[in-house]
């Protein structure tokens, strides 16, 4: 038979004021005699035990305020079965996540379990399940694995694999920014992570430090979070979330921020290269007052170059971050593989040809027909049009198309003083 709420919860109480050191069980077991005494009287004055405690002088109610969050917790954790609860291991706004053993084949798991206070909202609770739903159809060394998603009682609950280590937030807190051949190893494993959901339909949505784990046993990479994962062909998803801003405001892509309906893989791209620029730089890309004020920087500003912040960085990786942020997607990557390319160019110090493929040639065309036309013309004012947003390699060819400029001007000038 079922152990009763109030039971259930008497039992919590009377555990966690002896762990704590607030009385000892020979307090509580006296308690708990006097409320079974005042029960079989049917005394309408019964007491709960954390009250009957109280009263006896046991403990204060100053004491187990501070262990009422103590006391929910328990209640939480003890109403899935199968699974014992060790540990929490955090928290955040939409859920809070355990430690725990499978009974039933005794290995480690995470539970994350929804918040009371979302269990009515049927929006929060869709989500909840929807993270477990897409995390279960992605089988990849560099995804934490999903296990099971279900209810029990009036708490809806995630399980999954449980990865001993911690976040590349964490690290970015601790050092300030990554080695550059660290930094490039991780975004490969989380680029490997996103081309297999990209490919299987899916759109992660919020790709940023703290959901990136790194193990502590071997260093492995592991993308954690489907939270706000998508399918791309869910297009009633799509329309209801049409106009709504989903992302994290720090690494949030522009066509989230403006809440397009057609959000596609271009959209992990970006927050990954915001999630690259703040790990080789220690910075964010753009930070502000508010999140508003933030997101407005992604719509309208440009980013400072990550070599101007850090100068000791290859060009290639800003090459790659700026092709990555692009603020219009269609001049980001046209694939995960493609970015891919370039991380593994990077990672053998070559040049990623695939982001240098994607820089402004039409503009460079243009000037190198005006040099051809009339290269007396060509001042270093004409070089120097937006040279603040240009990948170092784009401002040394306009440089040198500079420098040809002046060479011709000064050719023509010696043969027409000879003629």
């Amino acid at each position: 038979m079922a152990e009763s709420p109030k039971l259930s919860q008497d039992s919590i109480v009377g555990r966690l004021v002896v762990e704590h050191g607030l009385c000892t069980s020979e307090d509580v077991e006296k308690c708990i005699r006097l409320r079974r005494k005042q029960s079989e009287e049917s005394d309408p004055n019964q007491h709960s035990l954390a009250s009957t405690l109280v009263i006896k002088g046991c403990v204060t109610k100053r004491q187990l305020e501070r262990l009422r969050p103590k006391i929910e917790e328990s209640k939480t954790t003890q109403q899935i079965p199968g699974y014992q609860v060790i540990e929490r291991l955090g928290a955040g706004a939409m859920a809070t996540v355990y430690k725990a053993r499978q009974l039933s084949l005794d290995r480690m798991v995470a539970i994350k379990i929804l918040p009371q206070k979302f269990t009515n909202n049927p929006q929060f609770v869709e989500r909840f399940y929807q993270e477990g739903k897409a995390a279960a159809k992605l089988n990849h060394p560099h995804i934490v694995q999903a296990f099971d998603v279900g209810q029990s009682g009036e708490y809806h609950y995630f399980v999954m694999e449980y990865v001993k280590g911690h976040t590349v937030y964490d690290d970015i807190v601790k050092m300030g920014k990554y080695p550059e051949d660290r930094a490039i190893q991780i975004i490969i494993e989380t680029s490997k992570a996103l081309e297999h959901a990209h490919k299987a339909g899916f759109i992660h949505r919020d790709v940023k430090p703290k959901n990136i784990m790194i193990a502590n046993e071997d260093g492995t990479t592991k993308l954690a979070d489907m939270g706000l994962a998508r399918a791309i062909s869910d297009r009633e998803a799509a329309e209801a979330e049409k106009g709504e801003a989903f992302g994290t405001p720090y690494y949030i892509s522009p066509e989230q921020i403006r809440g397009k309906q057609d959000i596609d893989f271009r959209a992990d791209i970006y927050s990954l290269g915001c999630t690259f620029y703040h790990m080789v730089t220690g910075k964010v890309p753009f930070d502000g007052p508010n999140p508003s004020a933030v997101m407005h920087k992604h719509l309208k500003e440009d980013v400072v170059p990550p070599d101007h912040l850090n100068p000791s960085l290859s060009a290639g990786i800003g090459e790659v971050i700026e092709v990555c942020m692009a603020k219009d997607r269609k001049n980001r990557y046209t694939s995960t593989s493609d970015l891919l390319q370039d991380l593994e160019a990077l990672c053998k110090g070559e040049p990623p040809l695939q982001a240098r493929n994607r820089f402004d040639l039409p503009t460079l065309a243009a000037l190198e027909a005006t040099g051809t036309s009339e290269s007396h013309d060509v001042t270093a004012a004409t070089i120097e049009v937006d040279q603040s947003s240009k990948s170092p390699l784009t401002r040394q060819m306009l440089f040198w198309l500079a420098i040809g400029g002046w060479v011709i001007a000064l050719v023509l000038l010696v043969l027409w003083i000879v003629s």
